[in-house]
């Protein structure tokens, strides 16, 4: 049987294959973002009371109601939006799910979708599924901050969707309330749909607070708002994310997320719900706790010969290698693994054209052990003869 690809250009992801040359060659994984720590105790004795409680069963699709009561809670109490948990909140099987079943339930054949180079790999297979057009804009270097002008010049007719990712993976950029407002500006005598990725919602730094756009009524009207309980509790293997979004919104995503997992886990909604009801304060206190490890990652990497570049929010590093080799990316990436035993994501495959950059990303949602295990073999690279690879 012979079959034609509807995605000739999709291959492994890249998180993928460097975390499978991790495992071959024994390296340190700082590529692939999971956290290589626990999710907090309380989480996880809720979850054992979740199926000892008899929690196993189909849960509601849209999603337990005390979990998306807690959702909507938390959605006004950050950002000043009343969400009503019936009509306006979503729990789905991951963000991926959740950017999924946005996209599909409002973009057509024909459309045309803005997304910001570099992006997070999800998006152009699921717009090109619709069999819709991306249109990719390149973030402005460096910063990766927004081409306001290039973005506007990209808006037309067809435009039917916009997609934002902040804190930005990989680069770590965030949005400000100015960029807001512009968004704003830009998007006001249009139908155009935002969809608004914010997974590192609870990770920005240096007292900046996360501009969710569900703080700025006129966007939040016509917003997909959508987050991951796996990058907020350490838990990314549970998958369960969720969608805030206006009550019309939330009834075209539901008609598509009903037929891709019809429901996610049922023990873990339970046991999420629980721990936010108990312990609000865990998301309140990320950004110290992801803050405090990127600082200490920079220190152990300060000796390197690595050019390290700003990281006001995820979990993400990025940094220039060009002191130690003159290739691409993913050359390096792959050198990196065999010749010094660190695992890291070339930045190229976020790109539709990368440019002649010599940045890789790099993970500090890891224990301080991984870190100084990282660190201390990238220290050697000041000695690698720049010819080996």
């Amino acid at each position: 049987m012979q079959i034609e690809t509807k995605l000739p250009q999709v291959g492994t992801t890249i998180f993928s294959v460097m975390s499978q040359l991790a495992q071959e060659y024994d390296a340190v994984n700082l590529g692939q973002g999971f956290p290589d720590f626990e999710p907090p105790m309380a989480l996880r004795d809720a979850l054992s009371r979740a199926v000892a409680d008899g929690r196993n069963q189909y849960p509601p699709g849209i999603g337990v109601a005390a979990l998306r009561q807690q959702v909507a809670k938390k959605t006004e109490s950050l950002y000043g939006r009343a969400t009503d948990a019936d009509t306006e909140v979503t729990i789905t099987s991951g963000a991926t799910e959740a950017i999924f079943a946005a996209i599909a339930a409002t973009v057509r054949a024909g459309d045309d979708v803005i997304v910001l180079d570099p992006a997070y790999d999800c998006y152009v297979p699921a717009i090109e599924l619709q069999q819709a057009r991306a249109i990719r804009v390149p973030l402005q270097r460096p910063g990766f901050a927004i081409d306001w002008q290039r973005l506007a010049d990209a808006i037309t007719s067809r435009t039917r969707m916009l997609i934002v990712n902040s804190p930005h993976n990989p680069t770590g950029a965030v949005l400000a309330a100015a960029d807001l407002q512009q968004l704003a500006a830009l998007l006001r005598d249009t139908s155009i749909v935002l969809l608004s990725d914010e997974v590192y919602e609870h990770m920005v730094f240096d007292g900046a607070l996360h501009q969710s756009v569900a703080r700025h009524p006129e966007l939040a009207a016509r917003s997909f708002v959508i987050s991951s309980f796996g990058k907020t509790y350490h838990c990314t293997g549970w998958k369960i994310g969720y969608c805030v979004a206006p009550p019309a919104l939330t009834a075209e995503l539901r008609k598509v997320h009903q037929y891709l997992t019809f429901a996610s886990f049922a023990p873990a909604q339970w046991a999420l719900a629980q721990m936010l009801e108990a312990a609000p304060e865990h998301h309140l206190e990320l950004p110290a706790f992801y803050q405090a490890k990127r600082d200490r990652f920079r220190a152990l990497l300060a000796d390197t010969p690595l050019m390290l570049q700003a990281v006001p929010g995820g979990y993400f590093q990025l940094v220039d290698y060009s002191a130690v080799r003159d290739v691409d990316d993913i050359a390096f990436s792959q050198w990196l693994v065999r010749e010094a035993g660190v695992a890291a994501v070339p930045l190229s495959p976020f790109f539709e054209t990368p440019p002649d950059t010599r940045l890789i990303r790099l993970c500090f949602a890891k224990s301080d052990a991984t870190l100084e295990a990282g660190a201390s073999r990238l220290v050697s690279l000041d000695n690698a003869p720049r010819d080996q690879c």
